[in-house]
């Protein structure tokens, strides 16, 4: 198949290396290989000591897959496929979907959950938030999007970029809509878990409904980007039949030294998530004095979850231009609303990062200068 461009991690690529400051990173800062060990008991440390490089098995190592699924309530390490998210989204895809079928998504997205339909010839149809600075996903306008051709729900809680989540009352209604359509449900959920306080969280997708996938991994709760490694849970084995054969055309397994870190990661996971939502609230808590100094040009309501906000820019140009001008004149790099195909007047605000408070300040620098 051919494949559209991926907007969003071009424009990355572009910047993130090169330029000195990233304002609108997903991630959180990865944390080290000493720190991954310093968590680890005797029993990971030898997993780690003995580690040999030869092919694991393709649906991953019983060891991880057991580790996840004690993530979970009603899900066994038979219900879960260890690869890449990227590769997981990917082949689910390719293997769930026909020419002409018809996709809902949430959106503003992130390009890979929708633009993989599109391109095998699928009908997308986009489930928005309300529009103002304040998101939510109102379900009746989920029902208005849905007829008897809607073979494909995916929903991305907590939400990239919006920062929105769901209370379990609202995610329950999302999935008897789905069960009562005979909807399969795709649930992104690679931000589970990082939500700002812990009486906002909600369950997994997988543990409530019988005809859904959920994808979680180590890239965004866990600060583990590098690791690459990520899991599909879901009860449809003959969906996990299907993916791990497709696999046998891509990475066919994954990486040894992945999974075992991932492993000690997953059964410490608190020293992994908590100090990310301690860095993601007290950086929200800064931007939020940001923006109230700079209300003329920033509108934003407080998230409550994830590592990311999309932040509405009071400008006569579009965020494009404003966000090349910033990176080119202060190292900045924000992520304008265009890379989400999401109008021209926003932007991504990550969270995640250590050096917030610094970026703030030379962009306040910037913005004190200069009027837009």
């Amino acid at each position: 198949m051919k494949i559209e461009s991926f907007k969003l991690e071009r424009y990355f690529a572009e910047y993130e290396f090169s330029t000195k400051y990233l304002l609108s990173s997903s991630d959180c800062d990865g944390y080290s290989l000493e720190y991954i060990l310093n968590c680890a008991d005797t029993n990971e440390l030898k997993l780690w000591h003995e580690l040999k490089f030869g092919y694991t098995d393709s649906a991953g190592s019983l060891f991880l897959r057991e580790a996840i699924s004690a993530q979970y309530q009603n899900i066994s390490e038979n219900d879960v496929l260890v690869m890449s998210p990227g590769e997981a989204n990917f082949i689910l895809m390719n293997v769930v979907l026909n020419e002409g079928d018809e996709v809902i998504c949430t959106g503003p997205a992130y390009q890979s959950l929708y633009q993989i339909a599109k391109d095998l010839g699928c009908n997308i149809k986009f489930w928005y938030p309300a529009s103002g600075t304040t998101y939510f996903y109102d379900t009746s306008d989920l029902k208005r999007l849905i007829t008897k051709r809607t073979k494909l729900l995916i929903i991305n809680f907590p939400h990239n970029p919006t920062g929105f989540i769901p209370s379990e009352s609202e995610l329950n209604e999302i999935i008897n809509i789905a069960r009562i359509n005979n909807i399969l449900l795709f649930s992104d959920e690679m931000y589970h878990q990082l939500v700002h306080d812990r009486n906002s969280n909600i369950p997994s997708v997988c543990d409530l409904y019988e005809n859904s996938v959920s994808l979680w991994g180590m890239a965004k709760s866990f600060g583990l980007a590098g690791l690459r490694l990520g899991w599909i849970a879901t009860k449809r084995h003959d969906l996990i039949e299907k993916i791990v054969s497709f696999k046998d055309y891509l990475t066919i397994c994954n990486n040894a030294a992945g999974e075992v870190l991932s492993y000690i990661a997953l059964k410490h996971k608190e020293k992994f998530i908590e100090p990310n939502i301690e860095k993601i609230v007290r950086n929200k808590h800064i931007f939020m004095n940001f923006v109230n100094h700079n209300s003329d040009l920033l509108e934003f309501s407080e998230t409550k979850a994830g590592s990311t906000a999309l932040v509405k820019l009071k400008i006569h140009c579009s965020a494009y231009k404003y966000s090349e001008k910033l990176v080119k004149e202060t190292g900045i790099m924000l992520v304008p609303s265009e890379m989400f195909e999401y109008g021209d007047k926003h932007v991504r605000i990550g969270f995640g990062r250590e050096n917030f408070p610094e970026i703030l300040n030379v962009w306040q620098k910037l913005i004190n200068d200069q009027c837009y």
